[in-house]
């Protein structure tokens, strides 16, 4: 029998954890590790994107929406998000003229901006993605012109490019600010 049998089960239980978290990749440790960014990857048809974690408040499912009269395209309609009506908004549609059909991967990211949340319907989410200041260093700029104002710069991660996206420059953004027809 091994020594870990024989122990009382709330050991057991912690000794269980300690294993596990020695095989982990990402321990938090590395997380918070000076001059590692943070982001949350999504994806727009082809292309993928990751967006600081301080940036995106929340990952919703795409809820029931209430479309708006006078409206751009891309401004899907308003969702009840807790008690607070929320615009939400086909994040393709807006960048690329190109809606995002919905699927069971398509999700919604909350992004605060001045003057309340917005809501992005994205065509499916990544998942946290960490960046180097290596990787980061090696970063090119963003050749899509519709793009440009938003995308930072992109970066290499496990052979997948990422573009580098500001919610905040799109919160600002003159064009996305005037949804009125």
């Amino acid at each position: 029998m091994s020594a870990i049998a024989i122990m009382p089960p709330f050991e057991l239980l912690a000794e269980y954890e300690r294993l596990s978290l020695a095989h982990v990749a990402g321990m938090p440790e590395q997380i918070e590790a000076e001059g590692l960014w943070r982001g949350i990857g999504f994806r727009i048809g082809a292309r993928l994107l990751v967006s600081s974690i301080s940036e995106v408040n929340e990952l919703l499912t795409p809820p029931a929406l209430t479309p708006v009269p006078g409206t751009r395209g891309w401004l899907l309609g308003v969702a009840n998000v807790r008690g607070n009506l929320i615009p939400v908004v086909d994040l393709g549609g807006f960048l690329f003229g190109e809606r995002v059909l919905l699927t069971d991967q398509s999700r919604v990211l909350l992004v605060r901006q001045q003057g309340g949340s917005v809501g992005l319907l994205v065509d499916e989410v990544l998942g946290q993605r960490n960046l180097t200041l290596d990787q980061r260093a090696g970063a090119e700029g963003e050749a899509d012109e519709r793009l440009q104002r938003f995308v930072e710069e992109n970066v290499t991660v496990a052979e997948q490019r990422l573009g580098v996206f500001s919610m905040t420059r799109l919160a600002r953004a003159p064009d996305f600010q005037q949804a009125a027809v």
